[in-house]
């Protein structure tokens, strides 16, 4: 999927893990302060593991990057949301957030959570509310018993 922006620098989404490439993580990994030490065997290990892989490649790099891992009905959680500091404040943040959450295997989920502390303001602006050490997009009231 391409960004439809009408820029000459085309961005082309993915929603799959064979998108990505251990490698290429790894070096998007290197611009944050929490994954730069993991090794391409844990990164390789990690994709397997999650249940979805959502990317944006930018001229062919990988510029951005975020997963999920769900019960694909009634939880779901963002995790490793990455944006090269190239192609951050333009909006790929918004529009990576935006494909995940909207993707038909999950666009149904009632809550989605993120613990990443650093993401907070950002993920407040995309509807996620904070929680006691978490943040949280509730789509519908939710009952507890």
């Amino acid at each position: 999927m391409t960004d439809g922006s009408g820029d000459e620098a085309e961005y082309v989404f993915y929603d799959s893990k064979l998108a990505v490439k251990p490698g290429d993580l790894r070096d998007l990994y290197r611009f944050t302060n929490w994954g730069h030490s993991r090794t391409l065997e844990q990164i390789e290990r990690m994709l397997d593991g999650s249940n979805l892989c959502f990317s944006v490649r930018h001229d062919g790099k990988l510029v951005a990057f975020c997963r999920m891992l769900t019960d694909f009905v009634f939880r779901g959680s963002i995790w490793d949301m990455l944006i090269h500091p190239d192609h951050q404040g333009h909006g790929l943040g918004t529009r990576l957030i935006t494909y995940a959450l909207s993707h038909p295997a999950v666009k149904d989920i009632p809550i989605i959570t993120s613990y990443s502390s650093d993401l907070a303001p950002f993920l407040k602006r995309q509807g996620f509310e904070y929680r006691e050490g978490l943040m949280v997009l509730q789509r519908v009231p939710v009952e507890y018993s």
